[in-house]
């Protein structure tokens, strides 16, 4: 049976001709843009060849472009724009500068006199000796050389361009060639981790734009700057970022600079010449970030509810933080803090105050570092010894930068120094003197001797009705006696007997 051939094209066929047309599609979406060059601004005679040339600009487009082969003819034929280039013909990076210089400066003008000044200028530039003699001069004056062919084409203004181009000339001459690229240098004050600089190192011509992360200028308290310059010095300020939860932070800078192009925008018309428009200054990026993290700040406090015990103080002390957030270390344990606290005794209550009285001298001394498990909260402080001595007896803490240790210095601001009042209630206690022990004074048991064979006191008991459990102080009471009426015999025996 027979089949009749389709008229489809196979299918190996049809994706063949997609390729090439995909390719077709990206070469013209690439391609470098042609159009026809058009006369710019000048003198002269807008051909390839002629007796006077062209000394002016070419316009391609909107922009004003420059002959850089002296002796080619004028590119009056369809030019080529191949876009900002570095490498024209083996021109050093000096000729380069300098062209872009003059294009960019003065050549993006309506002004016949400018544009050929910097016609002139950029051909002599390129190549000083063609320039010369392109024309029959066959000297080696370069004002001459124009002034022989300017007396043909604007002979008017043949002084005003020999002028221009010599003031063209030095000028360019003193363009550096740029240094692309750099460095950014992030700096941390020794004592001060919230405080630092910042400082771009890139060419001297270069300007840009500088943004920071966990950190502020100092001076504008905002984290990005324009018109940023080479080796100026920019203070910064880094306090601990929102959200941070008091471990150390890093601050990071980025920027943006541009500076001066040693190149040109290169257009090519083949056969004719090539001309150099301006080429847009070169952007280049930098960024840096703190070669060690910040620690984080805070202003801790303390609380304290004293009591004594067996003689001993005894300080449950209560550290925290007036922004709630206690620094941490890398391993996310709590920075460790010191504090201390000085004992004082008085007579009696002291007056509350801000300072310590002069007249005293601390007793005793207390010292607390805080559990870098634990960080914020109430830790109990003992006194070692037993307290000297009956008195009242109050401490005051303090917390200090300077005592702490070298690591944890920097978590707290510059000078930082807390010291709770004196004499205050929560911080003062007596410790009563001990009152003397009761010891009963003993009965002594009278002395008993032989009674006398013949006694009255029998006799002299029962007369007087006393007890027998007072029968002891009836005989003190009888010697007592006995001791008195034998004093009485005796002064009665030495006064004078009165007769009748």
């Amino acid at each position: 049976m027979h089949h009749p051939r389709s008229s489809r094209p196979p299918r190996r066929r049809r994706a063949l001709l997609a390729v090439l047309a995909l390719v077709a599609t990206a070469t013209a979406l690439f391609a470098a843009p042609a159009t026809a060059a058009d006369r710019g601004t000048g003198f002269g005679t807008w051909a390839p060849l002629s007796s006077t040339g062209w000394h002016g600009s070419m316009r391609v487009g909107a922009v004003h472009t420059y002959c850089i082969h002296p002796g080619l003819p004028v590119a009056t034929g369809t030019t080529t724009d191949l876009g900002v280039s570095s490498d024209v013909r083996g021109l050093s990076a000096q000729q380069l500068v300098s062209i872009n210089h003059l294009v960019s400066t003065y050549g993006q003008t309506d002004d016949p006199v400018q544009a050929a000044s910097v016609g002139w200028a950029v051909k002599a530039i390129v190549d000083r000796d063609t320039t010369l003699h392109s024309w029959g001069y066959s000297g080696d004056s370069l004002s001459e050389a124009i002034d022989y062919i300017m007396r043909r084409a604007s002979p008017e203004n043949s002084a005003a361009i020999q002028t221009k181009v010599e003031q063209y000339l030095t000028e360019a001459a003193a363009v550096r060639v740029p240094r692309v690229g750099g460095s950014l240098t992030l700096t941390t004050a020794a004592d001060e981790p919230t405080e630092g600089t910042i400082v771009a190192d890139v060419d001297p011509d270069a300007s840009g734009v500088l943004r920071l992360e966990n950190a502020v200028f100092a001076d504008t308290g905002s984290a990005e700057r324009n018109d940023v310059r080479a080796g100026v010095v920019y203070p910064i300020s880094a306090p601990r970022p929102e959200g941070n939860d008091g471990r150390p932070y890093t601050v990071r800078a980025s920027g943006t600079f541009t500076v001066r192009a040693a190149a040109v925008r290169l257009y090519s018309t083949p056969g004719q010449q090539e001309s150099a428009g301006p080429a847009d200054p070169q952007t280049f990026a930098l960024a840096t970030e703190d070669t060690s993290a910040r620690p984080v700040q805070f202003r801790p406090r303390i609380e304290t509810s004293a009591r004594i015990e067996n003689d001993r103080f005894i300080d449950d002390v209560t550290v925290s933080v007036d922004d709630g957030v206690w620094p941490r270390l890398a391993d996310g344990t709590f920075v460790p803090l010191s504090a201390t606290a000085d004992l004082y005794r008085t007579g009696a209550f002291p007056a509350e105050s801000d300072e310590v009285p002069s007249n005293l001298s601390p007793v005793a001394r207390l010292a607390l570092a805080t559990d870098s498990a634990r960080g914020p909260g109430t830790y109990r402080v003992e006194l070692a010894d037993r307290l000297p001595g009956p008195g009242v007896y109050t401490a005051v803490w303090r917390i200090s930068r300077d005592e702490q240790d070298p690591a944890v210095a920097p978590h707290l601001p510059r000078g930082y120094a807390w010291a709770e009042r004196f004499a205050s209630p929560s911080q003062t206690e007596q410790l009563a003197p001990t009152p003397p022990s009761h010891t009963p004074t003993p009965t002594v048991a009278p002395t008993t001797s032989p009674a006398p064979s013949a006694s009255p006191a029998p006799t002299a008991l029962a007369a007087t009705g006393v007890s027998s459990a007072s029968a002891g102080g009836a005989a003190v009471g009888g010697i007592i006696a006995i001791v008195l009426g034998t004093g009485a015999a005796i002064v009665a025996r030495r006064r004078p007997t009165r007769h009748p």
